[in-house]
């Protein structure tokens, strides 16, 4: 527990804070709201803090159930349940999701697990780093737009429900101060930044004042009141919007009629344009493309089109290592530097630009030894490539089905590629800086290098995700049926469980050697997870 401002419990990793559960609200731990509905499973909770001491504690009514809390070594702390005969139950763990983090979004950053993107800065802040925010890396967090004026007082609070409170470390608190009590003291002191209630209860009552940024802000449908102080001129701002709302009221209609004559003049100009040239309409669509993929300003190399195609030399047909749903992967040598891969993406793939910046935009945030590594992009006239690191062995599945080279996976190499398989989807579901669905996760598209580690590869139809305990839906099912989770390849639900099923299916071919979409002689209609769970019945 850490007992600095307002006292919380803190999991650290030596000084450094990983999760901290929120300062006690009357009913709970801030951060930690599910503690509600604990308390009618048999559970009850007492948190202490007065001068001469603080604890918190927790005792179970039914004494027949048996229960542990511990930490794992990813540093997650897990609470268990007995059940018998079926051995410990996970009941409970935390950090949960992406929000769980203190430095999610930064510093005056808002996380909020339900909207794309996950983080946004609170009214009256900008992104410190645009360029990273379009990145969809928030840990910079927001500066104000405009400075407080606290000598004249005339700063006001932003009103913000549903918040999950910042970090209280450095807080002050009061639980016998009221609520405009509370105000007041905030602006008299020019280094109070928000307040809000110490206790949730009867409508609430005490005081937390920050000092500080506010650091692991978020937004949940439980969440509470906090006032943010902002500059006067914020206010005056969206006052003024609202007093030009009946002069825009007029204006808007003039202007919309407007616009839709001059839209459908143009509409009719390009369609004239492009009966007339096809092809010219078609080198706009790229080049559009083009500009779009420089404009992201990514770090990451754009190479030229010359220099691949002497790598490749002109993509020689002896060059080509394979064939995938994007395209013909070719190998390449950068003169004196180092072998690549240059995935190319055909006039008549299955994917389309979405997936090439999808995948892109992803793969750059990723640093993994399990992963493989991009080194650039090209994307000139028509062509669109994705230059990567060479894997000499090539995919798992070049091994795995065919009768000659599976030889050459003895049992310690199967086992070191599940093992590589598991590190690599433990990092994007858990470890990286955004929860990463990868949805073809396949034999396919596990590449290996020249001493069989394994790497995930192909990121095109990967979708970064709010948290690891809740699924999303889709109407675009993609991936490779075989490996697709049932409730996903049904009903478009996925979720990091959708991976993990993915994973399920690899793991039993690699130990097979058998594809799951194979056919055996014995019962022609059974595929390979159906062999594996009639095996595991008997």
């Amino acid at each position: 527990m850490d007992i600095r401002g307002d006292p919380q419990l803190v999991v650290s990793s030596r000084s450094v804070r990983m999760w901290r559960s929120g300062p006690w609200t009357g009913l709970g731990f801030d951060s930690i709201p599910e503690m509600v509905s604990y308390t009618r499973a048999g559970f009850s909770f007492d948190f202490v803090n007065n001068n001469k001491e603080i604890y918190y504690s927790y005792e179970i009514s039914n004494r027949s159930i048996i229960t542990r809390l511990m930490v794992n070594q990813t540093g997650k702390v897990q609470r268990f349940v007995w059940l018998g005969p079926s051995g410990w139950s996970l009941y409970w763990y935390t950090p949960r999701t992406q929000c769980s983090r203190l430095d999610s979004c930064g510093p005056n950053g808002v996380c909020s697990l339900f909207s794309s993107p996950m983080c946004s800065c609170v009214q009256g802040f900008k992104p410190k780093s645009p360029t990273d925010w379009g990145l969809m890396d928030g840990t910079g967090g927001c500066v104000r737009k405009q400075p407080l004026d606290c000598q004249n007082r005339t700063d006001g609070f932003l009103k913000m429900t549903a918040a999950q409170l910042p970090d209280t470390w450095s807080s002050f608190v009061d639980r016998s101060m009221g609520l405009e009590e509370c105000r007041a003291r905030c602006l008299m002191n020019c280094s109070c930044t928000a307040y809000a209630n110490a206790d949730v209860r009867d409508g609430g009552s005490g005081c937390i004042l920050w000092f500080q940024d506010l650091a692991g802000l978020g937004q949940f449908e439980s969440g509470q009141t906090l006032y943010v102080r902002l500059a006067a001129s914020e206010f005056a701002t969206s006052s003024s919007k609202s007093n030009k709302s009946v002069n825009i009221a007029m204006i808007i209609p003039i202007t919309v009629v407007s616009a839709m004559l001059l839209l459908a003049c143009t509409a009719y100009c390009i369609y004239r344009k492009r009966r007339r040239d096809p092809a010219a309409a078609t080198i706009t669509h790229h080049h559009k493309h083009e500009s779009e993929m420089k404009d992201e300003k990514l770090e990451l190399p754009m190479f030229d089109l010359s220099v691949i195609l002497e790598a490749t030399n002109n993509f020689a047909p002896e060059n080509k290592l394979g064939q995938g749903g994007f395209g013909p992967v070719y190998k390449g040598n950068l003169g004196d530097g180092p072998e690549i891969a240059v995935k190319r993406l055909s006039k008549t793939s299955q994917q389309g630009i979405d997936e090439f910046k999808n995948e892109v935009m992803l793969i750059t945030k990723l640093q993994h030894r399990n992963l493989v590594r991009l080194l650039g992009c090209c994307i000139q006239v028509e062509e669109r490539m994705l230059i990567y690191e060479y894997m000499p062995n090539k995919s798992l599945d070049a091994f795995l089905f065919d009768k000659e080279k599976i030889a050459i996976l003895d049992w310690q190499t199967r086992y070191q590629i599940i093992l590589g398989v598991a590190r690599g989807l433990l990092y994007l579901h858990q470890e990286s800086r955004v929860t990463i669905i990868h949805r073809d996760l396949k034999a396919g598209n596990i590449l290996l290098d020249e001493t069989m580690n394994p790497k995930i590869s192909d990121f095109g139809m990967a979708r970064i995700f709010g948290g690891d305990d809740s699924a999303t839906k889709t109407r675009k099912v993609v991936g490779t049926y075989g490996y697709m989770a049932p409730e996903y390849a049904m009903d478009g639900v996925f979720s990091v469980k959708s991976d993990v099923f993915s994973y399920g299916v690899l793991v039993l071919e690699i130990i097979t050697g058998q594809r799951n979409k194979g056919v055996y002689l014995s019962n022609p209609d059974l595929c390979l997870l159906g062999k594996a769970s009639m095996e595991s019945m008997e």
